[in-house]
């Protein structure tokens, strides 16, 4: 295990990071921060170094994503351009998908969207209908996504399908690049009561035609590799959901402190104050579950980290929404004013529960994983 004291290294940059954020602020212009970021190496810090990365792991990521969070500017699309899908090519890539993807995403020039979710399957991934057929040495997909983010900004989208096993007959999931462009690959955008800068989208593929070289790693091994991006995806979940319980928590204290009725600050009031320390401590402690998960998969063991990801995204979820909701709560009638920029985070903070898998599905997973009980389904 590594140690709980985060290094110098890790120290450094997330002063660094912290201070790019505070440059930023809550009003942030998403291609001004993510060309400042990438110019900076923080978009590339999980890539390999031969390829333009920092040679470092989802470990420095997560610092990455939880700073600009805890200043109000988060960057979604880092959960998946560089966490799930520059994590995905770099591990199970063919050297051309090396070369032509992994020196752009660390740049920060190039960018790629992750096409999982479909409208009838949900959290089962077994019961993606989206399906992969030969044509010659050509690939045709066909199917549905909903909830894709950032479609309309990526170049290509790594997307998840199913193609049959020659020898047993059964679909068995593949991952294929399908550029923005691509005959057939079309989207629409979803019509969200969540305000954020990158949107969501439906997509549509029908027969689109993809060369050889568009499948990811090896055809018999798509299960494996899917688990190598969604591990990453909710660590980073869990730092986006950190950072943003920070910033809404850091808010709350600084009113607490300013806000006095009755010649007295409200944060001297143990009503007030009891639950923000005690935000701050679930928020701590899914930070620590969060580095446990970084640390294990950045090591190499893919099943340890798998139950610590979903631990740390399930505590991370929870106390992020516990920390908006006493942050708003803290500063009354305010906390849902524009003005302070905290009643857009109740919306927001739901995400963290939902996606990229529910809380329900990781107690789960947790139930019959790491406890041993029977399934229900």
């Amino acid at each position: 295990m590594p140690s709980t004291i985060e290094s110098e290294e890790h120290k450094a940059l997330r002063a660094a990071v912290a201070a790019l954020g505070k440059r930023h602020g809550r009003t942030y212009d998403r291609e001004q921060l993510w060309s400042e970021a990438a110019k900076l190496g923080y978009l590339g810090v999980n890539l390999p170094e031969e390829y333009g990365g920092g040679g470092g792991g989802i470990s420095e990521l997560s610092i990455v994503l939880e700073e600009l969070g805890a200043a109000g500017c988060p960057l979604l699309m880092m959960v998946v351009s560089p966490a799930i899908c520059g994590t995905v090519i770099a591990r199970f890539g063919t050297d051309a998908q090396k070369q032509d993807w992994l020196p752009a995403l660390a740049d920060g020039t190039r960018t790629m969207a992750f096409g999982i979710t479909e409208p009838d399957a949900g959290s089962n991934s077994h019961r993606i209908t989206t399906t992969a057929r030969r044509d010659g040495t050509d690939w045709l997909l066909t199917g549905r996504k909903v909830f894709i983010s950032g479609v309309d900004i990526a170049d290509a989208t790594l997307i998840v399908g199913r193609a049959e096993d020659s020898r047993t007959g059964r679909l068995k999931p593949c991952l294929f690049i399908v550029p923005r462009d691509a005959e057939g690959f079309t989207r629409h955008q979803i019509d969200m009561e969540l305000q954020a800068v990158e949107k969501q989208f439906e997509l549509t593929l029908d027969d689109v035609r993809l060369p050889a070289e568009a499948l990811v790693g090896d055809e018999d091994a798509g299960l494996l590799q899917l688990f190598a991006g969604l591990n990453p995806e909710r660590i980073m979940t869990a730092a986006f959901a950190i950072g943003m319980g920070r910033y809404a928590l850091a808010k709350a204290i600084e009113y607490a402190r300013d806000r006095t009725v009755w010649n007295t600050p409200i944060g001297a009031h143990q009503a007030i104050a009891h639950p923000l320390a005690q935000a701050h401590i679930d928020l701590e402690l899914a930070r620590l579950m969060m580095q446990k998960a970084a640390h294990l998969y950045d090591t190499g063991d893919d099943v340890g980290a798998g139950e610590a990801a979903n631990m740390a995204k399930y505590a991370a979820g929870e106390a992020c929404v516990k920390a908006v909701d006493q942050a708003v709560h803290t500063l009354g009638g305010n906390g849902l004013t524009r003005e302070f920029g905290l009643a857009s985070l109740i919306t927001a903070s739901r995400v963290a529960r939902i996606a990229p898998v529910s809380r329900e599905m990781i107690l789960n997973y947790v139930s019959h994983q790491t406890l041993g009980l029977p399934k229900s389904y």
